[in-house]
C-alpha cells in the first residue's frame, strides 16, 4: 500500500511549520511548534501502517490484520508530546510571571562566543597556544612526583 499524496503533503507542511516555530524566541511559538511537529510525526507514523482488521488474535486471519506497531508508537508519541507541552506551558507561564514576556533572552556566554566567532579569534582561555590534546598532570600525579623527588606530598 502506498501512502496517499495528501497525507505526505500534510506531514511535510506540519513538520516544516513545526520546525520553523521551534526556531523562534517566543516560548508560545515554540510550544505551537512542538505540537505541530508531534502531530506531523503522528500522521507520518499513521501512514506507515497497514489498514485492515483490528489486531486482535482470533478476530480475523493474520494476513488481514492491521499492523499494531504504528498504533503503539503513535500512543507513545502522544504521551511524549503531552509531556513536552505541559513542560513548555509551565516554562512560558513562569517566564511571563517573572518578566512580563515569554521571550527567551540571549545567554551572555553564547553572545561572547558568537562575537569571537564573528571576529574569528581564539578565546582568552586558549591564548597560550598549547594543544588541549595533552593532558596536564592530575593532583595525584603531582603529589607522586613531589614525593619521588624527596619532598612532602600534601
Amino acid at each position: 500500500m502506498s501512502p496517499n499524496l495528501t497525507y505526505v503533503i500534510v506531514v511535510g507542511v506540519l513538520v516544516a511549520a513545526g520546525v520553523t516555530l521551534l526556531l523562534e524566541r517566543s516560548l508560545t511559538r515554540v510550544l505551537m511548534g512542538v505540537i505541530l511537529l508531534g502531530n506531523g510525526a503522528n500522521l507520518l507514523l499513521l501512514t506507515g501502517g497497514r489498514a485492515g482488521a483490528p489486531p486482535i488474535v482470533g478476530s480475523a486471519p493474520q494476513e488481514e490484520m492491521s499492523d499494531p506497531l504504528p498504533q503503539a508508537m503513535i500512543l507513545t508519541a502522544i504521551v511524549i508530546t503531552l509531556g513536552m507541552t505541559a513542560f513548555l506551558l509551565a516554562l512560558a507561564y513562569r517566564s511571563w510571571h517573572l518578566n512580563g514576556h515569554d521571550e527567551v533572552q540571549d545567554d551572555v556566554e553564547d553572545r561572547r562566543i558568537m562575537d569571537l566567532a564573528d571576529r574569528d579569534e581564539v578565546p582568552d582561555d586558549d591564548v597560550d597556544g598549547d594543544d588541549d590534546d595533552e593532558e596536564s598532570p592530575t593532583t595525584d600525579e603531582r603529589q607522586l612526583s613531589t614525593t619521588a623527588k624527596g619532598g612532602r606530598a600534601g
